[in-house]
């Protein structure tokens, strides 16, 4: 008898192993590895403004306000408490990309200001940096990108057979994810205009 039952039970495991019982936990992991790209994208962005800031601030000393905006707006976001919670609550999410919004602005304002110093713009050390800094929003985005995607794929699973029998049955405690990005920027719906 208890040979049958272990027969059975392996027949009952290979038969759950391809049914998606695993399929949640392994989505709500990509919603985590996903936020964490894109925490990692934001602290590449954090270390290279302080160089951003000093090559700058060499060639326009009397641009103090924005330079100030700027690393007062690295400050902010690097003061933040970042913990793996954070995808978790709506409400400090929210607080966080606010903070991410006005860093970005500031570098924004800031590369205004660099418009008029052209010495600055042929120096290789800003032309680094602002490479740097592109490709950094660039990932930024990408990140962005994967974590919705991530959140797509979780919440489908969740609200989707069999993926909603095994949520209801095992997996109660994992809640649905609602951290979509919207526009941060205001009448961003609106495409800018460009006059020469």
């Amino acid at each position: 008898m208890s040979r049958l039952v272990y027969v059975m039970l392996l027949i009952i495991l290979g038969l759950t192993s391809g049914c998606g019982l695993n399929s949640l936990p392994t989505l709500d992991e990509q919603v985590k590895s996903s936020w964490s790209q894109v925490e990692n994208q934001y602290q590449r962005r954090a270390d290279l403004i302080p160089n951003l800031v000093a090559t700058v601030k060499g060639y326009a000393a009397q641009e103090k306000d924005t330079l100030l905006a700027v690393t007062q707006a690295r400050a902010k976001v690097g003061s933040m408490q970042v913990d793996p919670g954070l995808i978790n609550d709506p409400a400090k999410l929210q607080q966080f990309e606010q903070a991410q919004s006005q860093l970005s602005g500031a570098l924004s304002r800031l590369m205004v200001v660099v418009e008029k110093y052209p010495d600055l713009k042929s120096n290789q050390n800003f032309l680094a940096l602002q490479s740097q800094l592109e490709g950094t929003e660039n990932r930024i985005s990408v990140a962005r990108r994967d974590y919705i995607g991530a959140i797509e794929r979780y919440n489908t699973e969740m609200r989707t057979y069999p993926g909603k029998l095994w949520h209801s049955w095992l997996y109660s405690e994992l809640k649905p994810r609602d951290a979509y990005y919207e526009a941060t920027a205001e009448r961003a719906e609106q495409a800018p205009v460009v006059n020469f």
